[in-house]
């Protein structure tokens, strides 16, 4: 499979002309596309709801494209609550699913009416003290521990993982708030991520659909929805085929089928809260070359870094290149494509085999519309680029503008320093 860009060079060059380097770009047609198949491929369910992770692209304007097709928020934090909100999604529309959570946090989502997944039994306690009585709604996040497998395949490891519930704390977790008044149930688990094959979803669901049924029938307990959560992932490599989501949504079905209709549980919602998948192929980072280096190795330097995008260097993570305008010469030159950064892990790529760049190419960096733009940082004093979308019709638009110095120094204000390096 080739990798192929979502818009021209010449597009690109265009938007260079009016917003700075580098900068993330979306593409709303792709988006929209992708929303409406997922929205397909489950609408056998009547509850069926998408909880966007907010933490993957948290930008409003994508939220809100999303939002047209019923898309919830999923959020993690105060601050993604308080994004959430300014867009107007409120009450059954945010899923608040956070670990480690301060009090405070679980009070402002119970003020917005946000479906709180609780991810320690500990927290049912702090819960209840902070509110003074639980909601009458609530869901809690299970780990089963061990490996996660589908067929003779470790796709993950849950019991290194920090997030849920024992088996053990769940049932005594659901009996526990039956006891204070909880009215009705959620359960949720997130077991392997970025997985790319279509079984994971329905492998995910048996076992949590069957352990719905055992909590049904021990506990008394009226489950309305199980939030699959995320880890559906994307190819990021050209090698790789994408998942289907119409086969993932009918093998969901088909153990929906099996375990919870027999059960009486024909009529439990099926949630997903889903970011790399709705985003993640959509969003590209643009950079440019502005330097050569040849010594021990060949390195071409970009105008990004690993400010822009972090995958790379945390977690050694591919990243698909394109140089734009040289799609058909050979792959016959092998590079390092490195950031500026004072860290020898900032690299987009390492001993990656490209056409010849020289400076002033541009750089197409696949697949950073989730996780991309999100987990930026300010080291070295570097700033946050802009994001642009890409409409349908070819025009494109500022979502997000460019950090500039005056941001960088803004949580100074409250000092002369502040005024002293704006002045200069």
């Amino acid at each position: 499979m080739i990798k192929k860009p979502f818009t021209t060079k010449e597009k690109l060059e265009e938007i260079a002309e009016k917003y700075p380097m580098p900068f993330h770009i979306y593409d709303e047609a792709g988006i929209r596309k992708n929303a409406e198949a997922l929205k397909q491929a489950f609408s056998w369910n009547k509850g069926f709801k998408e909880y966007f992770a907010v933490k993957a692209t948290p930008n409003p304007f994508l939220i809100e494209i999303l939002r047209e097709y019923g898309c919830g928020c999923d959020c993690s934090s105060k601050t993604e609550l308080m994004l959430s909100k300014a867009i107007g999604a409120v009450g059954e529309d945010i899923m608040f699913s956070s670990n480690d959570t301060p009090a405070e946090e679980f009070k402002y989502a119970a003020s917005l009416g946000a479906t709180i997944n609780l991810d320690d039994i500990t927290h049912i306690e702090v819960l209840e003290k902070t509110l003074g009585k639980l909601p009458k709604r609530l869901s809690c996040r299970y780990n089963p521990g061990g490996y996660f497998q589908i067929a003779n395949s470790i796709m993950d490891n849950p019991g290194d993982a920090k997030y849920g519930m024992t088996t053990e704390q769940l049932f005594e977790a659901y009996r526990i708030l039956k006891e204070k008044g909880v009215e009705e149930f959620g359960l949720h688990a997130f077991l392997a991520s970025n997985t790319v094959t279509n079984d994971y979803y329905p492998t995910l669901a048996k076992t949590l659909f069957e352990v719905a049924v055992r909590l049904k029938k021990e506990t008394g307990a009226n489950i309305r929805f199980i939030n699959l959560s995320g880890g559906i992932g994307i190819p990021y490599k050209p090698d790789q085929e994408p998942n289907d989501i119409f086969k993932i949504g009918e093998g969901v079905k088909a153990v929906y089928d099996e375990v919870l209709v027999p059960a009486g549980m024909g009529d439990v919602a099926i949630y997903t809260e889903l970011g790399r998948f709705m985003m993640g192929p959509y969003g590209a980072l643009v950079t440019r070359a502005i330097n050569e280096k040849h010594t021990h190795k060949e390195y071409i330097g970009v105008d990004a870094c690993a400010v822009n995008l972090m995958r790379p260097a945390m977690y050694g993570a591919y990243h698909h290149i394109t140089v734009m305008g040289k799609e058909d010469e050979p792959c016959d030159h092998k590079y390092d494509v490195t950031g500026s950064l004072c860290e020898n892990n900032d690299k987009f790529a390492i001993d990656r085999m490209l056409p010849e760049i020289r400076r002033g190419d541009l750089l197409y960096i696949h697949d950073t519309g989730a996780h991309g733009f999100a987990m930026g940082y300010n080291y070295n004093g570097k700033l946050k680029s802009a994001e642009i979308l890409l409409k349908p019709d070819g025009s494109f638009q500022l979502i997000r503008r460019a950090e500039t110095p005056a941001d960088y120094f803004r949580t100074f204000d409250c000092f002369d320093f502040y005024k002293k390096v704006l002045s200069e």
